[in-house]
């Protein structure tokens, strides 16, 4: 969900920055759909879980008290609302064309102006994403201003917990900086209406991370770089004092040359930059690091690292570790924090000092933590870990005991630097990759994830209270399945190190692993479906490989030559004989009338070529088949995949679900994330898609949505989104 192994793109030099300021939000420059709104609107909320994802930054107002900024790899940024509790969301506008705004590359806020605030948006670096962007808000978020820029950003990339890359300046609040991974430095005297590209002494390369960081001390603004070589003459800190002119900062300590700075803070008190180290970039892939600390007056380092990597824990492992997160405290000098990253063997840690980095105490050794909010922070077993990936550092200006810091999962937060618990209410990040919502039992919803598996939620607003599926635990779920006529039954598969997929009697409570499973499965574990009766599982494992059945609950697997490779099994709800499955790479729906044995060529010369093209079996009827084929819209079958006929009222179709009919409807609702138009948005239709009524707005639209819908079949107008970031959205017709 979160990493990012994708070549980074060549460097455009000199690259200038375009400067279309519009207002926000807005529906990406298309015509508005001739779907009808809902007569009174959609209410719109995430499904509790909690988190669930990487927290890149968080960022404390200087001169308010109790105001906040979080930013998120793939899920937005958020404001801290003191009066509440909770994380409000800022970026939900953002819609499916600008998918790759979600991920939040740095925020910035202006300590003379409250309410102003800045982010710089984009999450891949590579050809095939979007441009970066700049949003900027006169009043905390409510609203936006944006510039599109003509460079990159990776917010999704290695490097996204580094520090923030963007930055008022602090001699002149008009003008801000902006630091690119492989575009240099750009710089906008407008408050982030236009940008331009600015003189600076360092080369971006292809690979590397460009400036990691912009800090303020006093009136001079220091850079992290992130592309040193590691040879002499090759610094990798650089500051201006003038606002035009940037040099390197003269006598970087030794060993820190071919490291990445990671993240920096300065201490106006003692007049001192903390800055962390380490060897690669993070959040992964680090094994040493260091803390350095520079007396701005006088210009003089010091080496303050709290524990040097390359010792050994008491089992014997390499302690390997890089230093992340740092930041001071803006009431009592020398007094700071800096966090540990990539350290597996003995466990990230936050250490804390109050003599300028003399001494330090590691936080992590008396800590108390309490996840009874957020129960999946325990990973199946019995306690949560203290934190791993701990790039976001934050102390409260206002409290000196008020700590936060992100992990992978979460935001962990102190007021007595002893007790800590997640402060992460209103945060969810999951990327959902499955829905189901059962007919009859506790649970609404069930949906399964990347990195966090399956989720049984017995209620939408609060964490599930077993947190994620064990037995076993899987990192990223790739398939999820419902027994149409025993809905107590439902099989699961995943990526997982005890097995690879499992099933329950209880509808999602509880889990037992299959027995068995195929050799394949532990490297290619794909979707599975189980027939209407729970008799029969078909389980696919990639193109490369064939399908396998199961006709004994997963005790034994037999392989089925037939089956279309790759495709995902999907079974008929009604007459547990029959399956399909859609070849993407042929454009051919198979069918089998067997229960899963032998499978036949059924239509053909549908679209070709995407693995994300849906095949959707209607509730309650025997072979009436819905087909998603994209921007090449929306197909039905009535006949068991012999024959298709295109949907009329459809102009795109992403994903296709089912919910409970309205009232005097004989057909169940169909719920879309397509477009009737031009426009992609979610909408729901009562009459068998004859027309369609949108039921998201422009201030709920969640980035990319394709991946999962499904309505409640218990209760009329509900629906569950799939976001690639922002958890499950559901919505509830307003009454």
């Amino acid at each position: 969900m979160h990493a990012s192994s994708l070549s980074r793109r060549s460097v455009l030099a000199g690259t200038a920055v375009a400067a279309a300021a519009v207002s926000l939000p807005m529906t990406q420059g298309r015509a508005q759909a001739a779907a009808t709104p809902a007569k009174r609107g959609y209410r719109w909320r995430n499904a509790v879980q909690g988190g669930t994802g990487f927290i890149t930054g968080v960022l404390f107002h200087p001169s308010v008290r109790g105001l906040a900024y979080l930013r998120t790899d793939i899920g937005g940024a958020y404001r801290w609302d003191d009066r509440t509790d909770r994380w409000i969301p800022l970026t939900d506008h953002l819609g499916w064309d600008d998918w790759n705004l979600l991920g939040v590359e740095a925020m910035a806020v202006d300590p003379a102006h409250p309410n102003r605030v800045y982010l710089s948006l984009g999450a891949y670096t590579q050809s095939w994403a979007g441009n970066g962007a700049v949003l900027r808000s006169e009043d905390r978020g409510a609203t936006w201003q944006r510039t599109d820029l003509t460079v990159k950003l990776g917010a999704n990339e290695d490097g996204r917990g580094a520090g923030e890359r963007l930055l008022v300046d602090p001699r002149d609040s008009d003008t801000l900086w902006l630091g690119t991974r492989h575009d240099g430095l750009l710089k906008s005297t407008d408050r982030g209406a236009t940008w331009k590209a600015v003189s600076f002494p360092a080369t971006p390369s292809a690979t590397g991370q460009g400036v990691t960081f912009l800090v303020a001390a006093g009136r001079t603004v220091y850079a992290g770089w992130g592309d040193s070589d590691g040879t002499t003459g090759k610094p990798n800190l650089y500051r201006t004092t003038d606002g035009t002119t940037w040099k390197a900062v003269p006598g970087q300590p030794a060993g820190t040359a071919a490291k990445v700075p990671i993240r920096a803070a300065y201490d106006r008190h003692t007049r001192e930059l903390y800055v962390t180290y380490a060897n690669a970039p993070g959040p992964n892939g680090q094994s040493d690091g260091s803390v350095h600390k520079l007396r701005t007056s006088s210009g003089k380092w010091s080496e303050v690292t709290p524990v040097k990597p390359g010792g050994t824990t008491a089992d014997g492992s390499a302690d390997s570790f890089g230093y992340g997160g740092v930041a001071v405290d803006a009431r009592h000098p020398g007094t700071l924090v800096v966090s540990t990253n990539n350290r597996w063997a003995d466990i990230d840690t936050v250490f804390r000092s109050t003599n300028g980095g003399r001494t330090w105490t590691s936080l992590k050794d008396k800590a108390v933590l309490d996840v009874s909010e957020t129960p999946y922070l325990k990973w199946g077993g019995d306690k949560p870990k203290f934190g791993w990936w701990i790039q976001a550092l934050a102390l409260d200006p206002y409290d000196s005991r008020h700590v936060v810091y992100g992990t992978g999962a979460t935001l962990f937060g102190t007021r007595d630097l002893k007790h800590w618990a997640p402060q992460i209410r209103g945060v969810e990040e999951a990327s959902i990759r499955q829905l189901i919502s059962p007919p009859t039992g506790t649970a609404h919803l069930l949906s399964g994830s990347g990195d966090i598996g399956v989720m049984y939620h017995e209620r939408l607003t609060a964490s599930p209270s077993r947190g994620m599926a064990s037995n076993p635990v899987f990192g990223t779920s790739t398939g999820l399945s419902l027994a149409a006529a025993k809905p107590s039954y439902v099989v699961r598969a995943g990526w997982g190190d005890h097995g690879n997929g499992a099933f329950s009697n209880d509808g999602g409570k509880t889990w037992t692993p299959f027995e068995v499973q195929p050799d394949v499965a532990k490297s290619a574990p794909g979707p599975i479906a189980t027939n209407a009766d729970g008799s029969v599982l078909l389980w696919s494992f990639g193109t490369a490989n064939p399908g396998y059945r199961s006709a004994d609950n997963g005790a034994g697997w037999s392989e089925v030559a037939s089956y279309p490779k790759g495709a995902a099994p999907v079974a008929d709800p009604v007459d547990p004989a029959r399956f399909y499955a859609f070849d993407t790479t042929t454009g051919t729906v198979f069918a089998s009338t067997d229960s899963g044995r032998t499978f036949t060529a059924r239509a053909t010369g549908l679209s070709t070529g995407d693995s994300e093209f849906q095949l959707t079996a209607a509730p309650g009827r025997t072979g009436d088949l819905w087909l998603s084929l994209k921007g090449n819209g929306l197909y039905r079958s009535t006949d068991g995949g012999a024959t298709f006929a295109k949907v009329s009222s459809c102009h795109a179709s992403h994903a296709l679900g089912f919910g409970k009919a309205a009232r005097g409807a004989s057909y169940p609702a169909v719920y879309m994330v397509g477009s009737t138009e031009t426009i992609t948005a979610v909408y729901r239709s009562d009459d068998e898609a004859k027309t369609w009524t949108r039921i998201n707005d422009d201030r709920h639209q969640w980035g990319w949505t394709g991946a999962a819908i499904t309505g409640d079949p218990r209760v009329y107008g509900r629906v569950y989104v799939a976001t690639n970031g922002r958890g499950v959205q559901y919505g509830e017709p307003v009454r």
